[in-house]
């Protein structure tokens, strides 16, 4: 039986491509931008649209694999700091979880290499790492150990613990005024690429398997690369950085 045929000309999509969006609201995906002759059948193969992967009920348990780390991912938060309620495309995407099951490490030359986060430690991890499982109706993500920026021992986000090569900064704060004394407005502000280290990592792991301590250290200024890193806000208002050593560029005296 011939394929029943969705068609948008020049864009064509078959039942079978469909199965794939499967669980997806139809809000979700939007055609009606789509002009003749915009998008070619070619292009539209490229278009990937993520949903996480559903564990069916019948396992019980998830083991992760070498290097790999198991994480219950934290719920975003439905209202701002003064209790105003957020609309979901407002929310801001979880970056933190628990970790509930880790691998058993990986091998780098001889040197068996241990996975250093404990289960139960409270972590953040890099934007768009891993993979979204879902398991008893509750979101998971399993990622590498290495895209694990820090572990959180309290709530407030200044108190990162990084871990391997990452550095921690408290953002300088952007200049108000232009050289000129001109008063610059939030927009026009340029984003500081300046600011204290407050903590940072171990090291990073040679090819044998051995630490290499940092060359930066806690108190020191640095300059760093625009739009490398995570950012974050401290509940102090204050701006927070993670990024790896290799982001920051100079050091400043």
């Amino acid at each position: 039986m011939a394929a029943t045929q969705l068609t948008a000309s020049p864009v064509t999509m078959s039942a079978r491509s469909l199965a794939s969006l499967d669980g997806l609201r139809a809000s979700s995906v939007k055609f009606s931008s789509l002009k003749p002759g915009t998008l070619r059948q070619s292009q539209f193969r490229r278009l990937v649209v993520k949903a996480a992967s559903v564990v069916a009920p019948k396992y019980t348990s998830i083991k992760p694999l070498g290097d790999r780390v198991l994480v219950k991912i934290k719920e975003a938060e439905e209202k701002t700091l003064g209790g105003i309620l957020l609309p979901s495309t407002a929310q801001s995407k979880p970056q933190g979880g628990e970790v509930v099951a880790v691998g058993e490490g990986r091998t780098i030359g001889k040197n068996k290499i241990d996975i250093t986060v404990p289960t139960g430690a409270q972590i953040i991890y890099s934007k768009y790492a891993g993979t979204e499982v879902e398991f008893n109706d509750v979101k998971h993500l399993i990622l590498k150990e290495d895209d694990i920026v820090g572990i959180l021992e309290t709530e407030d986000i200044k108190d990162l613990k990084p871990l391997n090569d990452r550095v921690f900064i408290k953002v300088a704060e952007a200049e108000e005024k232009t050289a000129g004394g001109l008063l610059l407005t939030e927009t026009t502000k340029e984003k500081p690429s300046i600011g204290t280290v407050i903590a940072v990592g171990p090291g990073s792991l040679d090819e044998e398997g051995k630490i290499t301590p940092l060359p930066v250290s806690t108190g020191s200024t640095v300059l760093y690369s625009k739009y490398a890193g995570n950012d974050f806000k401290g509940k102090d208002g204050s701006n927070y950085i993670a990024l790896r050593a290799s982001d920051v560029m100079a050091i400043l005296s």
